[in-house]
């Protein structure tokens, strides 16, 4: 989205992601005066001209999005604004800017403060999973945020060892002549929706942890992330490819035109 308001060309990223830094700290001293630790994180959106974003991304390490949210804590702390021990910083690139969200007059960036109140940006999000590796009943998915939660494992249907059934919405099926089936679990991972967050998340579910089949995630930079138990989730961004045991492969995107 190109920003509506007239602004100053950045001179360089340090200058930006100073003038960044005392934009929120303004916006979170307002909301601390009238909401005080009901602040649960913060959704930063980029509204810079494309030609800038290079030097928003930078500004924000937005590979490793937790060195911005460390900078944006130590201002908290210096002036005493309140916000709690897991706050929770979402940094987005490639998505509309929702009317909740507070547009900076100076710099290509729009903030939104999620509280106990107002916990997300209301909004309805479509992905799309395509199949890259291993033989499933669709080679895309499209996955809505009303979904809530989309179980993905060996089979459509699987009865566990609880006896209960777990129906797989993205399934690869049992009888295949593909080898990278064979080391999917039938209840091997499930991705669900966060309304704070606004993002889809990757979980691994019982058996696509150690010692039986794995969830391996590789972001379109960065280092591969393995998920090691059930409880602890990936965001899910542009691009991330999803290993499902040996070799079965997923690709996540927001965007019909990269499927």
């Amino acid at each position: 989205m190109l920003n509506l308001f007239k602004q100053n060309k950045p001179k360089d990223i340090k200058a930006l992601r100073s003038e960044i830094i005392d934009f929120i700290k303004v916006q979170l001293k307002k909301a601390e005066s009238g909401e005080g630790g009901n602040i649960k994180g913060l959704q930063l959106y980029i509204t810079c001209d494309p030609q800038d974003k290079f030097l928003y991304e930078g500004a924000l390490y937005i590979e490793d999005q937790n060195k911005f949210k460390e900078e944006v804590q130590k201002v908290a702390d210096d002036f005493a604004i309140a916000l709690p021990e897991n706050w929770l910083l979402q940094i987005v690139s490639d998505e509309p800017t929702p009317p909740e969200a507070i547009q900076s007059s100076d710099v290509g960036i729009a903030l939104f403060i999620s509280t106990k109140q107002k916990p997300s940006v209301h909004k309805e999000a479509v992905a799309y999973i395509k199949v890259l590796n291993g033989e499933a009943e669709e080679t895309v998915y499209t996955i809505h945020s009303s979904n809530k939660k989309i179980n993905i494992g060996r089979e459509k249907k699987v009865q566990l060892a609880d006896g209960y059934l777990r129906q797989n919405q993205i399934a690869f099926p049992d009888i295949s002549n593909n080898k990278s089936n064979k080391s999917i679990s039938r209840q091997h991972a499930h991705i669900e929706w966060n309304d704070e967050s606004a993002a889809f998340f990757l979980f691994a579910d019982e058996g696509g942890i150690p010692p039986s089949n794995k969830v391996k995630v590789k972001p379109e930079q960065g280092q591969e992330i393995k998920l090691i138990t059930t409880e602890i989730g990936h965001q899910l961004k542009e691009g991330d490819q999803v290993m499902l045991g040996e070799s079965a492969l997923l690709e996540f995107s927001y965007s019909d035109k990269n499927v």
